[in-house]
């Protein structure tokens, strides 16, 4: 266990917070540090050195995600992973992936300056584009080898731009991406601190969650298609509007929950994009997205076929046609036993109000999960407000889930 000497310093993480915030920030007081722009690259430049100051090895992978090694006495034992990911959505608070890493830096820091050399390697990850500018988890899906050449020539942000052309643009060669798969038997374990981007540990004056699952979710691209036509001259009984599908659809949404889901599914419509787009004419065309989640994969299977039984319903009646895209699929996690008992035993030995739960988001987590078992730690975020300038975690909070990574890390590599 660390020793009283050797504990984590809020002041170097909250130092480490507020410079890495200035890489990115606008005058919106938003950060804009999208996976491989410029911001997210000076990002890593200032993360790769903070990392060498800790005395950590460096080096970053095809994918270009950054890593820093604490070697360990055995380097033949499967390593331990840590960390998150920095890049982040536009106009973002400072924190989301970013307290994971620094928190993982800070822990790094405290093993290196105490002497004490773990067992295995502790490698410290910032992972490429979790937030999803090309389509989400690149950096891990590229470790997990979930990556296919067909990811990097067809991936694109919302913008139209290629992931393909934007990492060239950085000075990245993006077929190497491929060689960033890590053979799973090098890996003993993954670990990540996250705020909860939720507002349950807040609520309840929690300090500390202790991740047990981690939702899983589909999101499609749909489209309706009826009839453009003149606002003022097409009667309404004869109309084939678009728009009124996606209407009749998000009445839909909560019998389809009602019936199909379970307390934990969630579904969203985010988007809508109506064609021609003319405040005078009848919209011919609708697409819009469904964001739906549970931690079941069962349950998932079972909204989906409610969907889209709905979504053909609505057609028929409309005189509609309906197509969708399933833009991603990904997996509830269960987090490993081991890991969760090391995360809440830690919890309890520092005396925190802590709470098992499940994390309605995704995180890179749930990527390499595939590859080794994972476990997650999650501190409160301030009335549940993540994805904003708004974001914010006390600093006494932050203080608290770093002990607990320091605890947690320290149970899993220092084992005899």
């Amino acid at each position: 266990m660390p020793t009283t000497e050797e504990n984590v310093s809020i002041d170097r993480i909250s130092s480490d917070l507020k410079e890495l915030a200035k890489i990115g920030r606008a005058e919106d007081g938003g950060v804009y540090r999208m996976a491989f722009n410029e911001a997210d690259m000076r990002g890593k430049d200032w993360l790769e050195q903070k990392m060498r100051e800790a005395g950590l090895e460096t080096r970053r992978d095809g994918a270009c995600n950054l890593i820093g090694r604490l070697p360990g006495r055995d380097p033949e034992a499967p390593a331990l992973l840590i960390g998150s990911h920095i890049d982040t959505v536009p106009c973002a608070g400072i924190l989301d992936g970013t307290l994971g890493v620094l928190t993982g830096l800070e822990c790094l820091r405290v093993m290196k300056e105490s002497g004490r050399q773990p067992v295995q390697d502790v490698e410290l990850f910032a992972f490429s584009d979790e937030e999803g500018r090309f389509g989400g988890m690149f950096g891990s899906q590229a470790l997990a080898g979930l990556i296919t050449p067909d990811t990097i020539h067809s991936a694109t942000d919302p913008g139209g731009e290629r992931l393909e052309d934007v990492m060239k643009a950085a000075g990245l060669d993006p077929w190497e991406a491929l060689q960033a798969r890590r053979d799973p038997t090098t890996i003993g374990g993954y670990l990540e601190l996250h705020i909860e981007q939720g507002p349950v540990l807040s609520a309840d004056d929690l300090q500390v969650g202790v991740v047990e699952a981690i939702t899983g979710l589909f999101k499609w691209s749909v489209t309706l298609s009826g009839e453009p036509n003149h606002a003022g001259t097409t009667p309404m009984i004869m109309r084939r509007d678009a728009f009124m599908g996606v209407a009749d659809f998000a009445h839909e949404v909560p019998r389809i929950l009602d019936e199909n889901g379970s307390e934990r599914s969630r579904a969203t419509i985010g988007r809508v994009e109506l064609s021609p787009g003319s405040p005078n004419t009848v919209p011919g065309e609708a697409m819009f997205t469904i964001d739906v989640r549970d931690t079941d994969e069962t349950v998932m299977n079972e909204l989906a076929q409610a969907t889209r039984r709905a979504l053909e319903a609505i057609a028929r009646r409309r005189g509609l046609r309906f197509s969708y895209h399933v833009d991603s699929w990904i997996k509830p996690v269960t987090c490993d036993p081991e890991l969760v008992w090391c995360v809440e035993n830690a919890a309890e030995e520092e005396g925190l109000r802590y709470r098992r739960m499940e994390s309605g988001a995704a995180h890179d987590a749930q990527i390499i999960a595939s590859i080794c078992p994972v476990g997650m730690i999650f501190v409160p975020s301030l009335n549940g407000k993540s994805h904003s300038p708004a974001e914010w975690t006390a600093w006494d909070d932050i203080e608290a889930g770093a002990k607990v990574m320091l605890g947690a890390i320290d149970r899993l590599a220092f084992r005899s």
